[in-house]
């Protein structure tokens, strides 16, 4: 479990360091926010693509294995960004990364879920706070060396803590069989559609609140500069908000398991909403200050729903569900930066992030008919 946090930790912290250095790559190459939204696009639309197949390589050659392999290419990633002169290169070294971050999600969540098959809720709420660690710890790690280095020395210096992950693996992790493919749920005909509807349901939440996520995230440091932050200031905003989200994660799970999904997703969707207009409206200091609370709404309801996903799958699938709600999850990482990023060029950032808002809201009528199936499926167990 202490691996695995770690790898999800570092994996997470990845992905969203690119945040912070999408700044200076708009200086260094030139670019539009469209084209700003591509770069983070190319990153998730990799992971989304081989979240399937990373899955199916886990089961063949052990989660161990797996997880080394994955973590050893997205450093390699960074460390290739580093060395590139061009938005050729930088969109490799994206993909690269991307590869790696793709085995991470479905093969450790199955693990984890699988070695507390009884406790999977709440072993999966702690697993998850773990990469709200690295989302605080990464970014504010590289925001702190661009004040003392170069953005590509900073870049080399988070791939050698990816390689010294690798290593963490390789010695301490147990050599863990592979997974197991006999465990195929016996459902009936009825059962199997009932599971597909609630899934989806499940799936569209997560696939909206991480369109708000990722779509805000992205274009926040745009906004907070035209407020006068300075690169310093833009990676302290992004330890403030991971650090409200590695609160929220753990508290929204609590609160989910308490009070059930609806509530929960109803409470965190529309309090993001309220505090993303909240941060525009207000002047910087004072905008500063509201993103702790914006963090922990923010990603307060992936803690509900990676929770759920053991519990509406079949028995011996979990693995499969996990892989298809982490691809919908990147999938929509690649494509939302790209259309927020087309409507920032057309109508400004603000605008963009204003609609973050809009979509988070999208979320509340699925949660409704999550609440309904779930009601449903117990009354009939």
């Amino acid at each position: 479990m202490t691996i695995a946090g770690l790898v999800h930790a570092l994996h997470d912290g990845y992905t969203d360091a690119v945040y912070v250095f999408l700044p200076v790559w708009q200086v260094e190459f030139g670019l539009s926010y469209g084209f700003l939204g591509l770069l983070k696009g190319i990153y998730s639309a990799t992971m989304a693509t081989l979240q399937m197949p990373s899955s199916l390589a886990g089961e063949r050659c052990g989660v161990r294995l797996a997880l080394a392999l994955g973590t050893a290419l997205a450093a390699m990633g960074y460390m290739t960004a580093g060395y590139t002169s061009g938005m050729l290169g930088l969109c490799a070294a994206l993909v690269l990364s991307g590869v790696g971050s793709s085995v991470q999600h479905p093969i450790g969540s199955t693990a984890v879920s699988r070695a507390f098959a009884g406790n999977a809720r709440q072993v999966l709420r702690v697993y998850n706070f773990s990469r709200d660690l690295g989302k605080v710890a990464l970014p504010a790690a590289a925001s702190f060396l661009m004040m003392l280095v170069s953005w590509r020395s900073a870049a080399w210096s988070i791939a050698g803590i990816g390689c010294a992950v690798v290593a963490a693996i390789l010695i301490f992790m147990p050599g863990t069989t592979k997974h197991s493919s006999t465990g195929r749920a016996e459902t009936a005909p009825h059962e199997g559609t009932s599971v597909q509807r609630g899934f989806t349901y499940l799936l569209f939440i997560g696939i909206f609140d991480a369109a708000v996520r990722v779509g805000l995230l992205t274009f926040l440091p745009f906004v907070l500069k035209t407020k006068g932050a300075t690169l310093p200031t833009i990676g302290i905003a992004f330890a403030m908000i991971f650090s409200g989200g590695a609160i929220g994660k753990f508290a929204c799970g609590w609160v989910g398991a308490r009070f059930g999904v609806l509530r929960t997703v109803i409470l965190t969707e529309a309090g993001t909403a309220v505090t993303i207009l909240l941060v525009l409206a207000l002047p910087l200091t004072f905008g500063l200050c509201v993103l702790p609370l914006l963090g922990s709404l923010l990603n307060g309801t992936s803690s509900v729903l990676y929770g759920t996903v053991p519990e509406i799958s079949p028995q011996g699938r979990t693995a499969h569900f996990f892989a298809l709600f982490y691809t919908g999850i990147s999938g929509t990482g690649a494509l939302a930066p790209a259309l927020y990023g087309v409507l920032g060029d057309a109508v400004g950032t603000s605008w963009s992030v204003a609609a973050t808002a809009i979509t988070a809201l999208a979320t509340i009528p699925f949660a409704f008919a999550l609440d309904r199936h779930l009601s449903d499926r117990h009354q009939s167990l």
